[in-house]
């Protein structure tokens, strides 16, 4: 097959901004979501989730606060609207604005040499924020080893640097990324350590608590955690939602299809969230017993051992 090169700019039209303004809007998002937002520097990022109650996750984000009183959340289009209306329930008398800001910014996506042609490092590593006056570049997990970056820039910025990279390619440079981005078909059908966010910064266990704290906490201390999130490659179409099936019981679902994208030059590479002992006993595919067969490759990061 022939290399993939991975290498240029595209726009990111399937993710919006949610913008928390004012004086309280670091402390109200650390009382709602899984990271610190309150200890969080202009030259940082952090992966966030918002859970419900029973420490389900219903939308992850990617945050920035590049002022004091300013926190962008970058999240999916298609669970926006229904995020922010959750998170503005809980404001209340608290000293900030919540806004859709999508039309106010352009988001982007470098890869390879576009990181250094629009003046980013491009070895810093995931969670690294630079500030280029009003424009914001996140770098993110790389893809095969290939560096990449989110660019949040105010409407009216100038373009980013770089060829044009199709769309398609970065969706599947995502799913290579091993970070799984929330969208509507898997909302509230996991905990974070099942989207293997502890292990890619996404959760703080020493932060205060949010709806949720206590479960994802006790499934990270008490050793309950039977699901991880792993790297598969399909034959055919497979789709965010989708239940996988191990060969050895093909009556009950063993997980669920969290992101999936095409594989340039064919097949399909997905991020499926499962029991790890159906991992060990193999014989998966999506669907059904009989769906695409799925083939599973090494996660490029570590996971975090199970205390």
């Amino acid at each position: 097959m022939t290399p993939v090169v991975l290498n240029g700019v595209t726009a990111l039209s399937h993710l919006g901004v949610i913008l928390a303004e004012g004086p309280e809007a670091a402390d109200f998002l650390n009382g709602q979501l899984t990271q610190d937002f309150a200890l969080l520097g202009p030259a940082e990022a952090r992966l966030a989730a918002l859970c419900t109650a029973k420490g389900r996750v219903i939308a992850s984000f990617i945050g920035i606060r590049p002022q004091p009183e300013r926190v962008l959340l970058v999240i999916g289009r298609d669970i926006l609207a229904a995020t922010l209306k959750r998170l503005s329930m809980y404001v209340l008398r608290a000293k900030l604005k919540l806004s859709d800001a999508s039309d106010a910014f352009v988001l982007h996506g470098l890869t390879g040499t576009a990181l250094t042609a629009n003046g980013v490092d491009a070895g810093a590593p995931p969670g690294r924020c630079c500030q280029i006056g009003d424009v914001s570049v996140v770098s993110l997990y790389p893809s095969d080893r290939v560096p990449r970056a989110l660019r949040i820039a105010p409407v009216g910025s100038a373009e980013p640097e770089g060829p044009p990279l199709d769309p398609a390619l970065w969706q599947w440079s995502e799913v290579r990324s091993g970070i799984v981005t929330v969208s509507a078909p898997i909302v509230d059908a996991f905990v974070p350590q099942m989207l293997n966010y502890e292990s890619v910064g996404g959760v703080n266990f020493k932060k205060g608590c949010y709806p949720g704290q206590e479960v994802v906490a006790r499934s990270q201390f008490r050793g309950t955690l039977k699901r991880r999130t792993y790297l598969v490659q399909a034959p055919a179409p497979v789709a965010a939602g989708q239940e996988v099936f191990a060969a050895n019981d093909p009556e009950q679902p063993v997980g669920m299809i969290a992101q999936a994208a095409p594989t340039p030059g064919g097949g399909w590479a997905a991020l499926v969230s499962m029991q790890i002992a159906a991992l060990n006993a193999g014989g998966l595919h999506a669907g059904s017993a009989e769906g695409p067969a799925l083939s599973v490759e090494p996660l490029p990061y570590p996971l975090l051992e199970d205390v």
